[in-house]
């Protein structure tokens, strides 16, 4: 088996006049955990049905395990687990009944990889005559999740797997990935969410259809090297306008409760906001240097 399992050169795919994805490159390697970052609209899903045999590429070719997704697609789909975005399971049949389906299809039964998906399993098999319809969000997420496992998959690919889900079954989802991985299963997974980027090995920062940085998160962080800071007073709105038209504002946008502000020449600090924030009328005011996170980095990445 190859060190990389995974290996995407120079990926391009259009529909129409607009293109989804642009010259991508990368290779994730075996038993690695890698991220695919961005908002939606980025390219995400184009890429990840490409990858997964689904969709035909324009340029470019990707190879798991060293076979190739169009000359080797059945193959392929015996090797990958695949986890799409929107739930694509049997709503009118059972939790019991669609894992067993799932298995079956790939010539295999639940009992032969139970060691494989237990850990999972256990949080739904209450609900095992339940129909798959009437689960709730991170329930539908756990049972997918199985079923993309159950015939004990080489790389799993999953599109946007804790989207629209609460954030106690995102932190669950995530932990359970990180113990699939000691299965040295190679796992590939997209999202929009900033923060899931510090549990992954390396991630990939990926707006309009174009990879803009791969590293790990803590490498792509300790580039940051502007003077960030929070702000905070009693008008958010009020509070960016001003900012943005600060003569010294390099890039101002919205975090939470706080504004995030990086200036031009990092030299006006702290005091210097504040003081021009007090004679534009804002009360209330906190300015606080703070370390960059992932969304930082790649709100700088735009801005540059």
């Amino acid at each position: 088996m190859s060190e990389r399992s995974i290996q995407v050169n120079g990926l391009s795919k259009s529909y129409k006049s607009l293109s989804a994805i642009d010259d991508i490159s990368f290779e994730v390697e075996t038993g690695e955990l890698f991220a695919v970052i961005g908002p939606d609209g980025a390219g995400k899903t184009t890429l990840f049905r490409i990858i997964t045999s689904l969709l035909l590429a324009d340029k470019g070719e990707v190879t798991l395990n060293g076979l190739d997704v169009v000359r080797d697609y059945k193959k392929i789909r015996n090797i990958i687990g695949y986890m799409p975005g929107r739930f694509s399971l049997y709503q009118d049949l059972s939790v019991e009944e669609n894992l067993g389906f799932f298995a079956t299809v790939f010539g295999t039964t639940i009992e032969e990889n139970y060691d494989l998906i237990k850990d999972i399993y256990i949080h739904i098999e209450p609900f095992k005559k339940r129909l798959a319809g009437k689960l709730s969000g991170g329930m539908k997420q756990k049972l997918a999740l199985c079923c993309a496992l159950i015939h004990k998959p080489e790389i799993l690919i999953l599109d946007e797997p804790t989207t629209g889900v609460d954030a106690v079954s995102r932190k669950e989802f995530w932990e359970m990935l990180k113990k699939l991985q000691q299965n040295n299963i190679t796992i590939l997974v997209s999202t929009p969410y900033m923060d899931e980027a510090s549990l992954c090995n390396r991630v990939a920062l990926m707006q309009d259809g174009k990879i803009m940085i791969i590293d790990s998160p803590e490498n792509i962080i300790n580039r940051f090297e502007k003077e960030l800071l929070a702000i905070r007073s009693n008008n958010i709105y009020k509070l960016i306008t001003d900012l943005r038209k600060y003569t010294d504002a390099y890039s101002v946008y919205p975090f939470g409760q706080y504004v995030h502000y990086v200036g031009k020449t990092g030299e006006v600090g702290e005091e210097g906001i504040s003081t021009y924030l007090s004679e534009k009328g804002h009360q209330n005011i906190s300015v606080t240097k703070i370390k960059a996170n992932i969304e930082d980095c790649f709100m700088d990445l735009m801005t540059g």
